[in-house]
């Protein structure tokens, strides 16, 4: 439970660090740091499905925005330019970001073992009471569709709700043109 809380207040934190920062592409990072906080939440919560999800869009969005960032604003020519003070408040927070990450991605990988046995015995329920309770031959659908099914409703949702978004941005920047 406290590893959540701590995962809660660094997601807070990088949500503040997102709109507070001047830089864009700062700030979609540190936006890109809190959905890897959500998806790590999902592990953690024994919800691997959704956390997959959640990393396919993420992945996919940060990927979107950095690029229209790296499109649409000039480069700064003067790349051997002195640090500033922002600056290294940039480095500072990205190093405790990534500090975080490797914190909670051992954190995860020492706990997957004792989540696999419990996971075992979901999935041997599935298969061994699969095609009586719910008469699926296939034990993937009757998994998906009937033991699952509000989850699968939920991550198709997230999944139409990225797509529209990004549909939204593409539609906008089309039009200023």
């Amino acid at each position: 439970m406290l590893e959540l809380i701590v995962l809660l207040i660094f997601m807070i934190a990088a949500g503040i660090v997102a709109v507070e920062i001047r830089d864009l592409l700062a700030s979609v990072i540190a936006l890109g740091a809190v959905g890897f906080a959500v998806a790590i939440g999902f592990i953690m919560l024994a919800a691997p499905d959704l956390a997959i999800v959640q990393i396919v869009i993420e992945v996919l969005s940060v990927v979107f925005f950095v690029a229209v960032i790296l499109k649409t604003t000039h480069v700064d020519s003067t790349l051997g330019r002195p640090y500033k003070g922002e600056d290294v408040f940039t480095f500072v927070v990205f190093g405790l970001f990534a500090l975080a990450f490797v914190y909670f991605g051992v954190r995860l990988l020492i706990n997957l073992a004792p989540m696999s046995r419990e996971l075992g015995q979901v999935a041997s329920h599935y298969l061994t009471q699969g095609l009586t309770e719910t008469g699926a031959v296939n034990r993937v659908t009757s998994v998906v569709l009937d033991y699952r099914a509000l989850d699968t409703l939920g991550e198709a949702t997230v999944l139409f709700t990225a797509v529209i978004g990004v549909l939204a941005v593409l539609r906008l920047e089309g039009r200023k043109k």
